[in-house]
């Protein structure tokens, strides 16, 4: 979410917006929409999204850490973010787009797919984009 306590976070949500918009997807800030499991629902604020094309995006700015490691702690937050896709409506293209980040040759995305894939529901897109917003990679499609 666009969030002024989280400056990092908000520069790299404007990042993905941005590299959206040069791929024709208009996205706005803090999107809600309905989300669920079975009948009771509660509005959830998504860091990206659009009703034309019904699109929904979650923002993770997370890197490998200082030593090398894989931020465990900071992937749940992507597991969560799987989570939320599942239970959002099923009209909307789900995208989770990190930060392109790699260290001796593989992506944190790369990793979070080795690691994680089966959390990863059917139809969602894992994009890596530049902490600048001008190149961005598709990285897995959930199946």
């Amino acid at each position: 979410m666009g969030n002024a306590d989280n400056p990092t976070g908000a520069k790299f949500e404007a990042a993905v917006q941005a590299f959206f918009r040069s791929k024709g997807l208009d996205l706005h800030r803090d999107y809600s929409v309905d989300v669920g499991a079975g009948s009771t629902h509660k509005s959830r604020k998504f860091d990206l999204g659009s009703g034309e094309p019904a699109t929904l995006v979650e923002c993770k700015s997370h890197t490998w850490t200082e030593g090398g490691n894989a931020p465990s702690a900071k992937l749940s937050v992507w597991n969560e973010a799987m989570f939320y896709f599942f239970v959002a409506p099923p009209s909307y293209r789900k995208i989770l787009a990190v930060l392109a980040h790699s260290r001796q040759g593989e992506s944190l995305a790369e990793h979070y797919v080795k690691r994680f894939r089966h959390l990863v529901p059917p139809g969602i897109v894992l994009w890596e984009v530049s902490a600048d917003g001008r190149s961005g990679r598709r990285v897995f499609t959930g199946s």
